[in-house]
């Protein structure tokens, strides 16, 4: 295969994967585009907040966002701490990682789904 032929299939491949849908725009449906930040407190990501993306053909892929919450001794109740949003393969549910560390996992479906600021069962103590 020629340097002409191998342009003229990298067209093609391009062609299809980012069609228009009828709408004029370009789509990205084969694409999700997911929030990254690996230390997230409630109110502003440590680092900056990045962007992260998945390949979506062949089986629905989703946003995860991780929640942390310590156990407090005193009252008996978990405190929300901080959260973690990224790309990984998201399984929805709750895991106790450590005897006083609980994480909350939540799975969305669409494109920067994982937005903490959006998501309204977490609590914020004011500082």
């Amino acid at each position: 295969m020629g340097p002409r032929m191998f342009r003229l299939f990298l067209l093609g491949v391009f062609t299809v994967l980012f069609m228009n849908e009828g709408d004029r725009v370009l789509t990205w449906k084969w694409f999700r585009f997911c929030n990254a930040c690996d230390f997230y407190d409630g109110f502003t990501c440590l680092k900056p907040q990045k962007s992260c993306s998945k390949f979506n053909l062949f089986f629905p892929t989703a946003c995860t966002t991780d929640h942390f919450y310590f156990y407090h001794r005193r009252t008996g109740t978990y405190l929300y701490r901080y959260s973690k949003l990224s790309c990984r393969p998201c399984e929805a549910g709750m895991s106790q990682l450590f005897h006083d560390l609980l994480r909350e996992t939540h799975c969305c479906l669409k494109d920067k789904c994982n937005d903490v600021e959006k998501t309204l069962d977490i609590f914020k103590s004011p500082r």
